[in-house]
């Protein structure tokens, strides 16, 4: 069985949306693709498993919220 999951995060412009979407990129090693229109991170994830697909959304939205909260304190 193969799972499947599209995310869509909406950020305030287009420049926060690249800055997280640059921190985050490096570390989707194959699980993630994403890209970003407009103001949006657009991520599809896929896996073999359940389980597997919620470990890999729980590590990606805490990279992207530790990604978020540093774009915040950089543009203070």
């Amino acid at each position: 069985m193969e799972v499947e999951c599209k995310l869509i995060l909406d950020f305030k412009d287009n420049i926060q949306a690249e800055n997280i979407y640059k921190a985050v990129t490096i570390d989707n090693n194959g699980f993630i693709e994403s890209h970003v229109e407009d103001n949006k991170i657009i991520a599809n994830i896929k896996s073999k498993s359940i389980t597997s697909i919620i470990h890999t959304l729980d590590d990606y939205l805490a990279c992207v919220s530790v990604a978020e909260k540093i774009s915040g304190k950089i543009n203070e």
